[in-house]
């Protein structure tokens, strides 16, 4: 949680004047945001991809063990979006509340170190039928309590998502998420 946190923290510093995507608002006792990338593959490949594939796209900057591999998630009610950390031991990121496999996968929670903080989000995967390929939309809102505000890591937190869904398009369309242009 530690390395999570200091992440978040040289975040803040280094991202949140060039956060690809967009804050929709942001204030002292929240925020939300969205993020949406067209991939030239049929929407149930990019499901499979974002979905049973996780720890191939997943930025391993943004895990507790420094390993993206050993993130999964388990699409279906009560599910997890959860880090293995070792025997017996890991992180719950995300709950899965919602699921419709192809078209929507809801998480709810903290991601990373939002979880160590007083506060609660719900994200959103939607897939559509793009005229090219599938379009991918991660929309995230947060709320609650952080000494200092929420607002004043929006950027960092939308940073991350962007960057999360940029990696998963190079992941489908390249085979190698490290290939993903961040801006």
């Amino acid at each position: 949680m530690r390395r999570s946190l200091a992440i978040l923290v040289i975040a803040t510093g280094l991202y949140s004047d060039a956060a690809p995507g967009e804050v929709l608002d942001a204030g002292p006792g929240g925020f939300s945001l969205v993020h949406d990338v067209t991939i030239d593959a049929a929407r149930s490949d990019v499901w499979r991809a974002a979905v049973y594939e996780t720890g191939k796209w997943w930025s391993s900057d943004h895990t507790i063990s420094g390993d993206a591999r050993r993130m999964s998630i388990d699409p279906r009610p009560q599910g997890c979006f959860c880090e293995s950390i070792g025997e017996h031991t890991g992180v719950v990121h995300l709950t899965v509340t919602s699921v419709n496999t192809n078209v929507l996968l809801r998480l709810t929670g903290g991601l990373g170190p939002l979880g160590l903080m007083g506060v609660n989000g719900n994200m959103t995967w939607e897939f559509f039928d793009a005229d090219n390929g599938t379009t991918v939309k991660f929309s995230y809102a947060v709320g609650g309590y952080r000494p200092g505000g929420l607002d004043e890591i929006a950027g960092p937190v939308d940073y991350v998502i962007g960057e999360a869904l940029l990696r998963l398009k190079a992941h489908i369309e390249t085979g190698d998420a490290d290939n993903a242009i961040v801006d």
